[in-house]
Formats: structure tokens, sequence, C-alpha cells
């Protein structure tokens, strides 16, 4: 009697759970690193905007009024309503521009002529950087718990 060679239902099985295990992981932890590259992407665009909003104050002597995605950095003066698209803001006769699109998810609160902050909130709430960035800008309100700051020096 010759033996079949070949694997049993339950050898193949095994081999089948162990390989869903491992794609599982896989894809797991390809969305966590997405997730990660849209934060440091959004940190990034924080920290561009505050370089734009202290080259407008060198400017200015005073950060764009405005809240949410709203500035008023435009004009001679730097205090119109900026034109369409949203997002760029430009002052001076010269139009000079400071930043030609406000990154999305990103929000602006002007808190007087000396001071602003910037948020955006993270997907990732174990990101070890909210909390050093919401304790170097205290705001009398509490910040979410994913809420990423950057503020004026």
């Amino acid at each position: 009697m010759a033996k079949k060679s070949g694997f049993t239902l339950i050898e193949l099985l095994v081999v089948i759970s162990i390989i869903g295990t491992l794609v599982g992981l896989i894809v797991n932890n390809m969305a966590d690193a997405r997730a990660r590259a849209r934060d440091a992407k959004r940190k990034s665009g924080l920290n561009q905007l505050k370089t734009a909003l202290r080259l407008y104050y060198n400017d200015y002597q005073h950060y764009p009024t405005g809240a949410g995605t709203t500035f008023n950095g435009c004009g001679l003066d730097g205090d119109d309503a900026c034109p369409e698209p949203p997002g760029i803001f430009s002052a001076g006769s010269d139009s000079t521009i400071y930043m030609r699109e406000i990154p999305a998810g990103i929000q602006y609160q002007s808190t007087g002529e000396d001071s602003f902050i910037t948020r955006a909130v993270l997907e990732n709430a174990s990101d070890p950087d909210i909390l050093p960035s919401q304790l170097a800008c205290p705001d009398g309100t509490p910040y979410a718990k994913t809420e990423f700051v950057v503020c004026a020096d």
C-alpha cells in the first residue's frame, strides 16, 4: 500500500490561521504608521504657520487678528480680510506672501497683539509631544486630550 503525500486538513488550517494573524498585524501597523505620518504633517504645518506668523509680526509688530481658520492679515496695515482663496495670508502694498495655504485641520486664535495659539487635533492620542506642547502654551480653557498646540514665543 502506497503512502499518500500531502498535508492534512488540520495542518492547512493551522498555516492559514498563522498567515491570517500575520496579515492582520501588518495591516494594523500600516494604519498606525499612516496616522503618525498625518500627525507629523499637522505638526509640521503648525510650525510653518508659526514661522509665517513670526515674519508677519516682524513687519507689523502685531499678529493677525482672527480665529478658527479665518485671518485678517492682508492690506497695507495687515488688518484687512484676506481675499480668496481662503488660507492665503499676505500683507502690504507689495503683497508679501507669508504663507500660501493654511494647512487643513489647523485652528488659529489671536490672543492679543503679541500672542497667538494654533492647534490641531492629532490622531495618535499617545503622541509624546502633545502634553509638552500644551504645557508650553497655557490657555484659560483646558485643551482636548489629543490637541497639539503651538503658540508665540
